[in-house]
Formats: C-alpha cells, structure tokens, sequence
C-alpha cells in the first residue's frame, strides 16, 4: 500500500473529508430499469466518504427484514468473501484478498494511489489474503456450522468456486485451477491443474474473478474486471480485462463471450429463462449520483460500453482517445441497483425458505460506497422478477452494517442459497459468515 509523501501537508487528509461532491438524487432515483442519470461532476479530488471498518461488538448481528431471522452460520474466519454450496450442503468460503504488490509500474506515491491505500484501510480491506478455502459444515441441521477444515489452500487469491461432476474449479486471480473431489470430501491435497491462465499482472486493479458454470457443465465463464477506473493506465493494459470469458475446461480454450463490463462479478443463471446474469460495479469520480452499479443479462458477444460510455451512449469525455462506434453499439444494461452501492454478490432466489415474497428475483450484496455522499450500499438487498426480468423496486433484506456511530461493523459480499433453503451472506469486515431464515 502507499504512504504519504512527508512533503504532502497534514492538513490535506482533513480536507478531505470536506471536498468533493453531494448527492442530489436519493438511492432510490438511480434504482431500477430507468435510472435517473444527471449530467456529471468532476472535482480535483474524489469525494471520500467510506466507513471505518471496526467488526462487530460482542452479541451484535445485522437487522433482517420482517419475517425472517439473522444468526452467525460461521465466525472467525479472515476476510471471507465468496460462497459456493456443494451437492450435500457442505459450505464453502474463499478467505481471501488482493495479493501484495512486488514493485513495478503501478508503484510510486500519487495522490490518487494515496487517496486508494486510505480508502483500502479504513474499508478494512488491507489485510493479507489467506489464500484458502475452509468448508463448512452443519451436522445438526441447527443453521450453524460445527465442523470446519481446511478444504485447500496455498491458492492465489482464490475467489470463483464450481464443481461439474467429480471436477473441483478454483478462479485464482491469475488461472483458473482444477481438482480431484469426492463426495463428502472435507480436504483436498492432490495437486491442482491449471485450466486457463487469466490476466493479472503487477496493477491487477480488480483482482476478484468470479466463476459459475453452464448447467450442462460443459462451460466455464470467468468475471475479469478492468485494471483501472477508466482505462487511465493506457487501454493496453485492459487487454481481456472488463469482460466476461467463455472457457472450454476441457481444452482450455477462452472467448470473449462479453465485453465493456468494468468489474463483472457475481454471475448467477435466471431459471425462468436460463440466461446468465451478473453484478456489474461501474465508474467512479463522475459525483455522488453517477454511475449507478447494475446487475444485465448477458448478451453472448454484447458490448456494455466501458470505458467508452455508461448505461447505454453516455459517453465518458475522460476517455482519450474517443471511439464512438464502439458508444453506439453499447447495450443498456437491464436493472440499475443504485450509485456507488459496489453490489459484488449475486444469487438466484430458487430454493430458498424465506417468505413468499422472496420466491422469485435475484438476491445481491452491496459492499458499500467510498465514492459517495451520503453513503448508499452496505446491506443485502433482493429484486424480485416476473417473467424473466426485474419487476419494481428492490426490498432491504439485511442491513444494519453501518453503526449509529458511523461505522462499518460488517461489509457483506458473497451471497447464496444453502440446502435447506437459507440466505448465506459473506461479511469480509465482521469475519462471519450470516445465515438468514424464516423466523420461527
């Protein structure tokens, strides 16, 4: 992480606080198929505005909505951040976080890296990075893990799970990874074998790499986000970056199956249409009110504008050189989940236990904005769907995250549905992983 210049003045981090831009527009207006979408603002120094990570106080617990219930499934893991449930309820979480950086051509002191480290710090998200995954496992049935074993580790910033038959997938942030597994297997040290290797690189700027398979198992797509905010690296830098991949994982062999997607993340297939779907963080430093985070189907060879523009034919007039035929080819995304609310985690609603209201749509984990005044994200949140597609606003389903005194106690991340029908949400700052229920 980078350290202040001595040279830069004390009173520069006070100011901080008080620079920048505030939200003209609630949440809500930059929520949903038409999003309200206000002309930019640009300010010499970004607005900063993030929640000093602090955890949990002893017996504290996240608020879920009316008619379900929230407890602790697992605690005192570090930094867990993705989930994947395997075919007999064993629960799998990736500990994980960014690797160090080595030196290279990202390193040196900037305001802006500066601005990051402090950002990265106070959002709790400057730890070391386990490289492990741990399995989970409830034996009684009560809706909280107790066993737990290291099911592997010495990984590289493990982070998308998958299995297809007896074929276990890791996406570490530089190859997707396969391994031997057996059922009920609670560790496993074969030696993995590499699939496809995925860009990394000294920058790495969105190092996560998500990973789901195609029902049929014969397909493998990989989230890869962009190495910059908006390409001011040099765009030579984002070569297969911003894009989802289509693996072969018997050869190996990728595609580009869509691109112009800044940070696709969580990936979850729609069961009422079998299209795929994906969270998707989009652009910062354009004001508290743009761009909002969206959660699309996915076009096979679609283009969803990055850098180029946002939402459409937006353009981003930071963006040097320009590339208009590239802004009128760029698809609107379909669902828009809000400015800067970082929704990283992704799950369809099939199979779960909660009220009936949740029966059909998308659950999605917002990390929580840095980038905004006042804040928006930091909670669990579900869009419901008819027909395929997202239907009204979306309903709060946990929150709380953030304290009276302004702290982030929790940050969730990964969310999924368990086998008995239950709401797992990764919190990377609490260290815990949620389980919310129907209330008894």
């Amino acid at each position: 992480m980078q350290r202040p210049n001595p040279l830069i003045p004390v009173g520069l981090i006070f100011l901080l606080a008080a620079c920048g831009d505030k939200a003209q527009l609630s949440v809500s207006e930059g929520t949903g198929k038409d999003p309200k979408l206000p002309d930019p603002t640009q300010t010499f120094i970004p607005t900063v505005n993030i929640a000093k990570a602090t955890g949990w106080p002893s017996g504290e617990k996240p608020q879920a909505i009316e008619g379900t219930q929230v407890e602790a499934f697992a605690d005192d893991l570090k930094h867990p951040r993705w989930l994947y449930v395997l075919p007999n309820g064993d629960v799998l979480v990736a500990e994980t976080n960014a690797q160090p950086k080595s030196g290279g051509e990202d390193d040196g002191f900037s305001i802006r890296g500066w601005i990051q480290g402090m950002i990265m710090e106070d959002a709790g998200a400057s730890v070391p990075s386990a490289d492990r995954i741990t399995l989970l496992r409830d034996t009684d049935g009560d809706g909280v893990a107790d066993e737990r074993s290291t099911f592997l580790e010495d990984l590289r910033s493990p982070f998308g799970m998958a299995l297809v038959g007896n074929d276990f997938y890791v996406a570490n942030t530089n190859a997707v990874v396969r391994f031997p597994y057996e059922e009920g297997q609670t560790r496993i040290t074969a030696e993995g074998s590499q699939v496809t290797e995925l860009p990394a690189g000294q920058i790495n700027y969105h190092w996560t790499k998500s990973l789901v398979a195609s029902p049929d198992g014969s397909k493998l797509y990989v989230g890869v986000g962009s190495n910059s905010n908006v390409g001011e690296k040099g765009l030579d830098k984002e070569k297969g970056r911003a894009a989802i991949w289509e693996i072969d994982p018997g050869t190996g062999e990728y595609r580009e199956y869509a691109t112009g997607l800044r940070n696709p993340v969580g990936m979850a297939w729609q069961p009422d249409t079998g299209e795929l779907w994906v969270a998707v963080n989009e652009r910062d430093e354009l004001g508290s009110d743009l761009v909002p985070d969206y959660m699309t189907s996915v076009r096979e060879g679609g283009f969803y504008g990055w850098p180029y523009s946002y939402f459409g034919d937006h353009v981003d007039e930071r963006v040097e050189p320009p590339a208009p035929e590239k802004v009128a080819e760029a698809i609107v995304p379909d669902y828009a989940l809000g400015p800067h609310t970082a929704s990283l985690g992704l799950t369809s609603a099939e199979g779960n236990n909660l009220p009936e209201q949740f029966r059909n749509g998308m659950f999605v984990g917002q990390h929580g904005s840095w980038n905004r005044k006042p804040r928006s994200g930091y909670k669990v949140i579900f869009v419901p769907f008819e027909n395929g597609e997202p239907s009204g606003q979306p309903v709060d389903v946990l929150t709380g995250f953030v304290s009276e005194e302004d702290k982030a106690q929790g940050r969730p991340v990964g969310v999924v549905i368990d086998k008995e029908g239950g709401l797992l949400v990764a919190d990377d700052v609490g260290n815990i992983i949620w389980r919310v229920s129907a209330a008894e």
